[in-house]
């Protein structure tokens, strides 16, 4: 007997509809065989399954027993299909007709039949609703990130006996019911606030540039100036995710397993700090199985890098492409991928090895070789691509010892959404696009100067051998300080101010 059932195979950050297929046939020996370009986890999955079947008091039979996993030019990977494999062979050994047209299974099965999460589930469920599929049973651990898709309706399943009686009609199973407004409400929190940083008030400025304009970011001082504090709190003055934003940015982290299983879903901007050791692969994605780096986990949220200088230049470089383009492409024999990479970059970086040269307090140790080996670790076409360059000196006792750091978050988030509401209305049709990530054309339309305006661009052009990159980068800052001031003309003091985050690289690595 043939017994069907559907899931979903992942690839990239997405789904792809699987059919499995089971059939029972008498022979002298026991024997399961799967088929369908399945990797190791599957191929194991046959013992898993039989040990669960056997927990769960399921027909086993005695034949050969084939699985097909359809279509078969799709490579299979993972534990999701233990579930299904289980619930479609057990109907074939008992001559069962399952009635689960509409219905897609996923879940790894534990030796008991229990039934544990797995990854991509958000994916999954998105790829039923296409598939026009109404009901999903996953596992219970999953069943709040599942239900976060509108129209189908999702069933945890804690075991194997459990979903069995389910699709045969003997036990019934509450859909999961989720509010998906009051939910985001509930988790938009965050832990730190702006207010926490004492003194620092340009660089504070320097960030709320950065943020209204998606614009990236480097920030250049001693240690303990509060450079790693300043960037862990910029994704809480920066704009509330829409929930097609956070579905897309919860999709990637449930592909690469580091979605929290006890929020189930991401309602704040993603914060991503890798460590200097970290491989190419790592930092742009990769692998055998080509998953999302670092750089797509940031998406829609930050990237920051500590002690930029450390990174190997050849990681740096990857970074180039997803920073001009949004997206990252991985490329293998059998395909290439594509995965998602609009981020927010934020660096930070000592002035030299030893942390101190040109500190008023304390003396560099470092000889003038050692920190030209240092500063050419950072490549010119990287420093290009940031468009705001800070200084964060040390921090006084007389601003330590005040009761209050500032500006809370909310209060600068606000001014934020200003500027943000003012770039998409002038970019009707491209909700996405922001003053950092204007073409040619629109810098042309959007970024015209008055003549003093453009006079301090010359003389500093002139002056400070800025490249041609860097000129467009400061008439882009320019138009994001002239939305914050809520001005249609870019006034002379915006292009000064933009002249002064541009012109830091050159006193320090020139």
């Amino acid at each position: 007997m043939i017994t069907r059932l559907f899931s979903a195979a992942l690839r990239g950050i997405d789904a792809h509809e699987v059919e499995v297929e089971v059939n029972a046939r008498e022979s002298d020996k026991p024997l399961t065989l799967i088929v369908g370009l399945p990797d190791a986890a599957v191929r194991e999955s046959s013992q898993r399954v039989l040990s669960a079947m056997a927990a769960s008091a399921l027909s086993l039979g005695l034949g050969t027993k084939t699985v097909n996993l359809a279509p078969a030019d799709l490579k299979k990977e993972g534990p999701s299909f233990d579930l299904p494999i289980a619930l479609a062979m057990a109907a074939a050994c008992e001559g069962v007709q399952l009635a689960a047209d509409d219905c897609m299974v996923t879940g790894e099965l534990g030796l008991d039949g229990t039934v544990r999460p797995v990854k991509g589930i958000l994916a999954i469920a998105i790829e039923a609703k296409r598939r026009g599929r109404v009901r999903l049973l996953v596992p219970e651990a999953n069943a709040a990130e599942a239900a976060i898709i509108d129209g189908i309706q999702v069933f945890g399943i804690r075991s194997l006996h459990q979903a069995w009686k389910y699709l045969i009609g003997e036990e019934a199973i509450l859909p999961h019911q989720l509010d998906r407004k009051a939910f985001f409400e509930a988790h938009r929190q965050y832990e730190v606030d702006f207010d926490e940083v004492k003194g620092q008030h340009h660089v504070k400025r320097a960030l709320e540039v950065a943020v209204a304009g998606g614009h990236n970011l480097l920030m250049v001082g001693p240690p303990g100036t509060g450079k790693s504090m300043l960037a862990k709190r910029l994704p809480t003055i920066m704009p509330d995710m829409s929930e097609d934003e956070a579905i897309e940015a919860t999709k990637i982290h449930s592909i690469s397993g580091t979605l929290d299983l006890r929020r189930s879903f991401l309602t704040t901007r993603p914060f991503r700090a890798p460590h200097h050791t970290i491989s190419d692969a790592g930092l742009l994605g990769g692998g055998t199985n080509p998953g999302p780096g670092e750089v797509s986990l940031a998406h829609h949220g930050v990237l920051f890098l500590d002690e930029l200088p450390e990174f190997r230049r050849s990681t740096l470089e990857v970074m180039r492409q997803p920073l001009e383009d949004g997206h990252v492409t991985i490329s293998r024999a059998a395909g290439s991928l594509t995965f998602p990479a609009r981020f927010m970059l934020v660096a930070a970086l000592n002035p030299c090895p030893c942390g101190y040269y040109g500190d008023s307090k304390r003396e560099c140790r470092c000889s003038p070789r050692q920190i030209e080996n240092y500063r050419q670790r950072m490549s010119g076409p990287l420093l290009d691509r940031i468009d705001l360059h800070v200084e964060v000196p040390i921090v006084e006792f007389q601003e330590l010892s005040t009761a209050s750091g500032g500006e809370r978050s909310e209060v600068v988030r606000d001014r934020v959404k200003l500027a943000r509401r003012i770039q998409r209305h002038r970019f009707k049709g491209n909700p996405d696009r922001t003053n950092a990530s204007m073409g040619p054309r629109q810098v042309k339309e959007c970024c015209q100067l008055d003549k003093e305006g453009m006079s301090y661009l010359e003389q500093a052009m002139a002056q400070l051998n800025f490249s041609a990159r860097a000129h467009d980068r400061i008439l882009k800052v320019s138009r994001t300080l002239a939305d914050l001031a809520d001005s249609e003309k870019i006034r002379a003091n915006d292009v000064l101010e933009a002249i002064q985050y541009r012109s830091l690289d050159r006193n320090l690595f020139h």
